[in-house]
Order: structure tokens, then C-alpha cells, then sequence
């Protein structure tokens, strides 16, 4: 049986299934566009990378903030008024004509997408019972991964035939829609820590650690920047922790890391899987493309594999999670991904058959699909309803900080064995080499995880 008093569930799961479509779809698709949008603007390749990045580090900066804040004021309130920033500066993004103006809308767009994104599990757990959350979160984090596939596909077709600002125009009546269904279709939620104040300092401490780490992250090969930025970020989250532990309404509850193993330790796991998986696809590129030949196209039907079989499982996952352990579930998901990784560690080199690479895209994927949806419901079940904001943030801040981590080994191993060098003919050896490491490197970090989904254990769900 669903809860009403949120509104009609099957209305509210659809406007969280699009929220959470558009936002991984505007970084992707974006992605296809940017050559594009650089010679019309007339931009730098270091301002092209700004409009990815600045996407991304506001996401990050700001995701358990707006999960707070959404259990304090209402999370329908938070989520709906995100959708409305979101959609306002992607229909602005549509018309920019300087490059400047299009990286100020992009950090905004990304603010945007961290209010409703940060609430959005949270909305979903509140809509359903217990025991009907793990198949929902499954359609929910289907939808997720469907806009990270075909966003290059689909922005590359409309650049193509259509030109870059429609990209941005083209997901406006989806956002109008979604506004809609979300004002007539979700009702306000009872404030899971109405009362509580919000925690500013903490907030502003937060983001501005995890931006020294991002913008640390995406500087790692320049040594003498990138480093000392991050081990900034690190000092910064220890001060936040700090300020946390004595605030009386803080942003993050450190008692909840500190007495609940299960949810802390579902945390790291989410951290290990993300950390080990969002680099495969860039660095397959560069092999598929440079050392098998491979145009770009047929390079990215080949990685699609990937992101397919995380669409594809991710359903299944639920359902399976409302029968078995979600914690044994999502173990063995990070375990098939976990040996598709070390598996492709081990073969990887120019005479691998192609068949092989997607196999091994294909059980990393299903692996990931696997173990997201489950870990998800683990998380978001494993805390009071008052926490529902913050274990929902917890999820997206461990996306975000597991793609800087992985994208940091990527750099910081290309700087170790490539340095300034090209990929070339001559440097392939090294490149493979670079490879080799990197896949090992993330193979560790997905068997990290494992430790860290076994030792957990078991919980009952607390709401």
C-alpha cells in the first residue's frame, strides 16, 4: 500500500524520474556540443572545460546542503524550486552569445540541479512504504543512468542537424513539464526537522572544502596546484567535521558516522563503486580511439555497453531487493564489477579482440547497476525520517566526490607515466602501461568497496 499524504506516488516518482533524467543529460550531452559552442564563442579549451567543470563543482559544493535544508523547510518546497532555477537557466544557457555569460549560467544550472537532486531520494522514500522503496529507487536511478547514455547521442545529433544553443532549448519543455506534474501531483511533505536551524557556517565550510578538492582534482597534473588543493580540501573537511561535532543543529549529524556503522560504512561503499567506475569510460575512449583504431562513433557504441547494462539491471535490482538482503545484494553487484575491472586490468593491450572489451564494459556495468539501487535503498533505510535530506545528499555528495577521486588517479597516473607527452605511435607502450595501472588502480578502489558493503552487516529499516 502507498502513502497519500504526499500527493499521488506514481505522479511524484515520474517528476523525480525526470529530474533525475535531465541533470546527468545536460552534462553529457553538453559534453558532444562543446567543440561546437567553442568556435561559435570564440572560446579557450580551458573555458570549454569550465563549462563542464563548473557544472559538476556546484553540484558537488552545494548537494548535502540543499538535502538539509529540504528536511528543515520541506523537501517539495526545495525540490521544485530547483527544477524552476534549473529550467530557467538552461532556457537562458539556449541564448547566451559570450562564453563567459554561458560558464556564469552553467554554475547556476548546476545549483539548480543540486536542489532537486539532493532531495529527491528522500521525496521518493517519503512517497513509499518500506517495502516498496527498493524497486522505486531501481526506476529512479534507471532514469539516472539513461540520461548519462544518451546524452552524448542525442546532443550529438541536435548540434549536428539543429546547432549547440538547441540542446539546452530542447530539455526547457521537459523542465516546464516536470515543474508541472511536481506542483499539481506532489503535495508538501511534512518537514522531517521542522524547527531545526540551518547550519550556514557549516554549509559555506563544506563547499568550499570540496571545491579546493574538485578544483584540486581537475588540476592534478599541474603537481604544484593541483596537490596543494587538494590536501587543502582535506584539511578543510577535517575543520568542517570539527565545527559539525559542536554545532547544536549541524549540517551533517557526525553521530551518524560515528554510531551508525551500517550507514557510514554504505557511504564509503558508494564511494569505492563511483571512485572505480567513472573513469572506465573516458579511458576506454582514448584505447578504442588510439590504439584500436576505432572512429569516435564506433567507439561510442562499443562503450554504450556500459552504461546499457546499468540500465538494464538497475530495475531488476529492485525488484530483487524487496527479496533478498539489500546489503548482500549490492556486495554482490560490487563484487561482478570488481572482476570485470581486474579482468580487464589483466587483458587490456593492443591485441585484446573487441569482443572482450565488451564483455568486461558489459559486467562492470551490470555490476554497478547491481549494486546502486540497493546500496541506495540500504542508505536511505537505514536512518530516521528526520535524516532522509541528509542521507539523500550523502548519496549525491558520494557520486561527485567518487568522480574527482577517479579522475584524479587518471590524472595523476598519466602525469606519472606520460608526463607532458602525447599519445602517439611512439608513446602507445607507455599509454597502454598508463592504462594497465589506471584500470588496477580502479580495481582496488571497487575491492575496497566490497570490504566495505560486507562489513556492514545487516540492519532493519528504520522508516
Amino acid at each position: 500500500m502507498q502513502k497519500s499524504e504526499s500527493g499521488s506516488p506514481g505522479m511524484i516518482l515520474l517528476t523525480v524520474c525526470i529530474a533525475q533524467f535531465m541533470a546527468p543529460f545536460m552534462l553529457t550531452s553538453v559534453g558532444v556540443a562543446l567543440p561546437s559552442l567553442g568556435r561559435d564563442l570564440g572560446a579557450s579549451a580551458v573555458q570549454l572545460g569550465l563549462v563542464e567543470q563548473l557544472y559538476v563543482l556546484s553540484l558537488a559544493m552545494s548537494m548535502l546542503t540543499f538535502g538539509r535544508l529540504g528536511d528543515i523547510v520541506g523537501q517539495r518546497r526545495v525540490f521544485l524550486t530547483g527544477l524552476i532555477i534549473f529550467t530557467l537557466l538552461t532556457f537562458s544557457l539556449g541564448f547566451a552569445r559570450s562564453i563567459r555569460l554561458v560558464m556564469f549560467f552553467r554554475f547556476f544550472q548546476g545549483i539548480g540541479a543540486a536542489m532537486f537532486l539532493a532531495g529527491s531520494m528522500a521525496i521518493v522514500a517519503a512517497a513509499y512504504l518500506p517495502e516498496q522503496r527498493a524497486r522505486k529507487i531501481g526506476v529512479v536511478s534507471t532514469c539516472t543512468y539513461t540520461g548519462l547514455s544518451t546524452g552524448p547521442v542525442i546532443g550529438g545529433y541536435i548540434t549536428l542537424h539543429f546547432g549547440w544553443p538547441y540542446v539546452f532549448l530542447m530539455a526547457v519543455p521537459i523542465g516546464i513539464a516536470a515543474i508541472a506534474m511536481g506542483l499539481f501531483g506532489m503535495k508538501e511533505m511534512d518537514k522531517n526537522a521542522a524547527g531545526e536551524r540551518m547550519d550556514w557556517k557549516g554549509s559555506l565550510a563544506y563547499a568550499i572544502s570540496i571545491g579546493f578538492i574538485m578544483t584540486g582534482a581537475a588540476h592534478a597534473r599541474e603537481l604544484a596546484v593541483g596537490l596543494p588543493m587538494i590536501v587543502l580540501g582535506i584539511l578543510g573537511l577535517i575543520v568542517f567535521i570539527r565545527m559539525e561535532m559542536r554545532s547544536e543543529s549541524p549540517l551533517l549529524d557526525v553521530s551518524l558516522l560515528s554510531k551508525n556503522r551500517f550507514f557510514t560504512l554504505s557511504c564509503l561503499a558508494a564511494l569505492g563503486n563511483y571512485a572505480a567506475t567513472f573513469g572506465i569510460i573516458f579511458l576506454m575512449s582514448l584505447f578504442l580511439q588510439y590504439v584500436k583504431g576505432l572512429s569516435p562513433r564506433q567507439a561510442g557504441y562499443v562503450l554504450l555497453m556500459q552504461p546499457l547494462m546499468q540500465v538494464v539491471a538497475s530495475p531488476i535490482a529492485g525488484r530483487l531487493a524487496e527479496r533478498f538482503a539489500v546489503a548482500k545484494l549490492a556486495t554482490v553487484g560490487m563484487l561482478a564489477s570488481s572482476a570485470g575491472l581486474l579482468l580487464a586490468a589483466l587483458t587490456i593491450g593492443p591485441n585484446i579482440p573487441l569482443w572482450l572489451i565488451v564483455l568486461e564494459l558489459m559486467l562492470i556495468g551490470a555490476g554497478f547497476g547491481i549494486f546502486i539501487t540497493p546500496n541506495s535503498t540500504a542508505i536511505m533505510g537505514s536512518v530516521e525520517k528526520r535524516q532522509f535530506g541528509v542521507a539523500s545528499g550523502m548519496i549525491g555528495a558520494m557520486r561527485t566526490l567518487g568522480m574527482a577521486t577517479s579522475f584524479t588517479a587518471i590524472a595523476l597516473i598519466f602525469s606519472l607515466f606520460m608526463g607532458k607527452d602525447a599519445i602517439t605511435n611512439a608513446t602507445l607502450p607507455v599509454f597502454i602501461l598508463s592504462m594497465k595501472t589506471g584500470l588496477a588502480v580502479f580495481a582496488v578502489f571497487s575491492c575496497l568497496g566490497v570490504i566495505m558493503s560486507f562489513g556492514r552487516g545487516t540492519i532493519q529499516a528504520r522508516s
